[in-house]
């Protein structure tokens, strides 16, 4: 394995991908040039403003221009001043996480110090483990990225289980290297800052916020100036940990970790998600994540070997040909040497895993089960979500309530369930609309089949799963389910059901999943309902709305919009309930120890869409999710207190009790909402609405749905 190296390298000569220490000294001062330019040209035009209506007011007669001052400052001025504190304004969430200190952990400590060394930095001043696939180094940014603070290295559990020791390494130097005065002078700190500063400010400037147009023009002369220095000091960075781990490492890094942070996005999606929406947590989510990663390897190849997105507009990395090609150059010839797990630098992974779930993946109201039940009850959840919105369908237009597989066959048996379907289908061919009522009696089917105990569900961590007799044997629905929509067959299939021991009125085992929440597709905080001020959740079956905070306590109300969206929301529109999670101590601490807090910030819970109902779900589709939408995320917040009450005087609205609705574009986006019942919701933006991840395109895609679908 390649030891510690006394410093940053030279670039060799002739080096494409390099720049001299000196040159990257020059551009860093640009960049630390530039970024101080964007925060005086922020305040600037403020005080510019604010002089030009003293100019306007100095003829006016003493009275009259103090009637005129006040409401015109606050009108001009004030409202630039405010636009500009918001653009300014930098917040940033910390995932939950477990501190991991020096004396439990000494290996991955001296790895760490040998890093810096490599880098030209000093070693960072903590370390936590997290929940997600990653290698970062956070510090929080203060006066626009002017000044720093504690320097802590977030460090991915996944990483500590499916890589080697030399991969751990590369990533953990490249990231020590950004901003190090070894690599880019004294100024690189500051202008390293400034990029994150400036990357996180504007993108989030409203759009017709009074002080974006300025900011933006100098935003993108910043991004002349800098993206040169950002690229330089990526490649730089890259030659650090070619020297430190060896440039095979560092090059398969850079396949790596975009492949594992696909791999765990698809865990949290089809592996993770269904069964937290029902209200249970497996007992070892990491454990799980391990086993998926042994099962698709396959995949993991296909991932490492797909062409990646070319790098945003503020992302300060280089194209990822760029950097291969430049470590390629480094690349010794023969076989790679055989390295440690990186597990092995902590002494008790696994327990560091149960401690980190402890805080990322908090029990709540939930209950823990193993991985088998976690997946049975989920499919079933699922299931029966599909066949609630198929049955809902088929009431309606049979104006009589249809609850059971028993009532469907009855229906079927007298050749109504036909009529009916063409009802619900009428823009179908016949074929199509035979198809639908196919897949209904076999959804119904299998959920008798497993209500009564002779069937279960055989899963695979290759992410399938076979519905089988109880003894393991194949079952066949599909051939019964298709006599089933014949009225002819009818009697023949109810003897076979009989036959096996499916009980067609069997009832839900409602003790296993009593606690199941309706996926959160996104929420919106500070609009207006009817004209109220209100904070709404956006669910796979309905909108949720909490009545809305004060202006002045908006950042309070997202917190409490965020954690609503953690605990969840039960079928009958109530809010989960939720115990207050506990806090494990430090890896290797002795109990006691205090455990990293979870920081507030935007986050929404991983909804996973479920399929779509064989009679078209009256359920919204589920809105595509930020990569960081998942419940290891989400949950952070519910470590904050939490008040007595914070959902009293919430209403529920069930996609299935709107009419009709629409959505218009006049200044400020409105959608309007007919309920059955003759009822209207008017939801309004505001001047301070904010969503939470996800949230104004699963507002548009419901409401979008209902349009299609009324």
């Amino acid at each position: 394995m390649p030891g510690p190296a006394a410093g940053p390298p030279e670039p060799a000569a002739g080096d494409s991908g390099g720049s001299s220490p000196t040159a990257l000294a020059g551009s860093a001062g640009r960049s630390a040039a530039m970024l101080l330019g964007f925060l005086a040209l922020a305040w600037l035009q403020v005080g510019v403003v604010l002089l030009v209506v003293l100019l306007i007011l100095q003829p006016l007669p003493g009275s009259l221009a103090l009637g005129v001052a006040v409401p015109l400052v606050i009108a001009v001025a004030g409202l630039l001043w405010w636009a500009t504190v918001r653009a300014l304004r930098l917040r940033r969430s910390t995932p939950a996480g477990v501190p991991v200190l020096r004396q439990h952990a000494p290996a991955l400590w001296a790895m760490l110090d040998d890093a810096s060394v490599a880098a030209g930095v000093k070693p960072p001043d903590g370390v936590t483990v997290v929940a997600g696939a990653t290698v970062a180094l956070f510090q929080p940014l203060r006066l626009g990225g002017l000044l720093g603070g504690r320097r802590e290295l977030h460090l991915g559990l996944p990483l500590l289980q499916a890589w080697d020791d030399s991969r751990l390494r590369a990533a953990v130097v490249h990231e020590l290297a950004h901003g190090s005065p070894a690599l880019g002078g004294r100024f690189a700190p500051l202008a390293r800052r400034g990029r994150v500063a400036l990357g996180r400010i504007v993108p989030r400037i409203p759009r017709h916020s009074p002080a974006g147009p300025l900011l933006r023009a100098w935003a993108r002369f910043y991004l002349r100036a800098d993206t040169p220095f950002s690229h330089a000091q990526e490649l730089a960075a890259d030659r650090v940990a070619a020297s430190f781990a060896g440039p095979r490492a560092a090059a398969a890094v850079l396949r790596d970790r975009p492949a594992l942070e696909a791999m765990q996005q698809l865990f949290h999606a089809e592996y993770l998600s269904p069964g937290w929406q029902t209200g249970l947590i497996p007992d070892d989510v990491f454990g799980g994540f391990l086993r998926v990663l042994a099962a698709r390897s396959d995949d993991m190849a296909a991932l490492r070997s797909r062409e990646p997105e070319p790098p945003g507009e503020w992302d300060p990395h280089p194209p990822l040909a760029a950097r291969l090609a430049a470590l390629s150059a480094l690349t010794p010839e023969g076989p790679e040497a055989a390295e440690k797990p990186a597990g092995d630098l902590v002494p008790d992974l696994p327990g560091l895993g149960r401690a980190l779930q402890a805080v990322a993946f908090p029990v709540g109201g939930r209950a823990v089960v193993s991985w088998d039940e976690f997946f049975d009850v989920a499919r079933v959840a699922e299931m029966e979500r599909e066949a609630d919105a198929s049955l809902r369908a088929l009431s309606r237009a049979a104006g009589a309530p249809v609850t059971s597989a028993a009532e469907v066959l009855d229906l079927s048996a007298d050749g109504r369930l036909r009529k009916i379907a063409e009802t619900v289908f009428g823009d179908l061919p016949p074929d199509e609309v035979t198809g639908r009522i196919t897949d209904l009696i076999a959804l119904l089917l299998a959920l008798a089949a497993l209500r009564s105990g002779v069937a279960r569900w055989r899963h695979s961590w290759m992410g399938t799963a076979e519905l089988v007799a109880i003894d393991g044997s194949y079952l066949e629905l599909q051939a019964p389910a298709e006599m089933a929509g014949d009225p002819a067959t009818v009697t023949q299939v109810r003897e076979w059901l009989t036959a096996v021991g499916v009980d067609l009125n069997a009832a839900t085992d409602t003790a296993r999943h009593h606690s199941a929440r309706v996926p959160v597709l996104g929420g919106v905080v500070g609009v207006q309902v009817d004209g109220a001020r209100t904070d709404l959740l956006v669910l796979e079956t309905g909108l949720f709305l909490v009545p809305g905070l004060p202006r002045s306590r908006h950042h309070e109300a997202k917190r409490r919009l965020t954690r609503l969206a953690a605990d969840g929301v039960l079928p009958n529109g109530t809010p989960a309930p939720d115990s207050p999670p506990q806090q494990p101590p430090p890896a290797g601490a002795p109990q006691g120890a205090a455990a990293a807090g979870a920081g507030d910030g935007p986050a929404v819970a991983d909804a996973g869409a479920s399929p779509a109902s064989p009679l078209g779900a009256s359920a919204a589709p589920a809105a595509p999710q930020p990569a960081s939408a998942d419940p290891a995320t989400t949950n952070a917040a519910t470590a904050a207190p939490r008040p007595a009450d914070p959902t009293a005087g919430s209403r529920f609205v069930p996609f299935a009790d709107v009419a009709t609705a629409s959505a218009t574009r006049n200044g400020r986006r409105s959608w309007a909402i007919n309920l059955r019942d003759g009822g209207t919701l008017n939801v309004r933006t505001t001047l301070d609405s904010e969503e939470l991840p996800g949230g104004w395109a699963a507002l548009d895609d419901a409401v979008a749905f209902l349009t299609r679908t009324r």
